[in-house]
């Protein structure tokens, strides 16, 4: 028997993960050229960076612990309420059941009879499944997302940080910028790969945007900031 490759059980971790990493190249690249627009030394743009890598990690984590676990609580409150409306009307809950494999294609008579069948060996678990949308791929995992963001965001943005302590102060933010597209197209291409989507589609995104968003934060730096160094 031949067991398929599914790519959609990766995309919870994946979700957290690529974001991480995108946001420590891009927040901690963004930062030093920031930085470095308004700075002739490279102590304060090694202090910034340093101090953004860390705020951000943690940042990072908690805004998806939190968010995750947003999703989480919203997830136990309908299957609470599922719950208790199968304790109490159960008669409404299957026909409400066999509706939705009806909607899918299924017979009215045969819908019925699928319904009754998962209703008989797991209820809760068929209105969680087929009624909320629920299951083990999409379950939310705050813990999950909040490891992965937390640690793909230093590893990102260790990167631009290491950058910042070899290159050359003068130009600094040509290498900056250099080093961050190609530390974005690498992650674009793994994340495309480890996904099973389109690596030039993934690399051309994120190339882009990213490319805007140092622009932006160079352009900040070079017209608001003023000599520290």
């Amino acid at each position: 028997m031949h067991l398929e490759k599914h790519y959609v059980n990766r995309v919870g971790w994946l979700r957290a993960a690529v974001l991480g990493a995108n946001d420590g190249i891009l927040s901690t690249t963004s930062l030093v050229i920031g930085v470095a627009a308004a700075s002739s030394t490279r102590e304060p743009i090694l202090l910034a960076a340093l101090a953004g890598l860390v705020a951000g990690a943690m940042s990072m984590a908690a805004g998806e612990y939190v968010s995750v676990s947003s999703q989480e609580d919203t997830e136990q409150a309908d299957i609470a309420r599922e719950k208790r409306e199968l304790e109490t009307i159960p008669e409404i809950e299957l026909k409400e059941l066999a509706k939705i494999y009806e909607k899918r294609g299924l017979t009215k008579e045969l819908s019925l009879q699928v319904a009754e069948q998962l209703t008989a060996h797991d209820a809760l678990d068929a209105h969680i499944r087929d009624e909320l949308g629920i299951n083990e791929i999409t379950t939310a995992k705050p813990l999950q997302a909040a490891f992965a963001s937390f640690g793909s965001f230093v590893a990102g943005g260790l990167l631009p940080f290491l950058v910042a302590m070899f290159a050359p102060v003068k130009q600094m933010i040509f290498y900056e910028y250099a080093m961050a597209i190609i530390f974005l197209i690498v992650l674009g291409a793994i994340a495309a790969k480890t996904g099973g989507s389109s690596i030039r589609k993934a690399v051309i995104r994120i190339s882009v945007w990213g490319t805007i968003a140092m622009i932006a934060t160079a352009l900040v730096g070079h017209f608001f900031g003023v000599n520290i160094g």
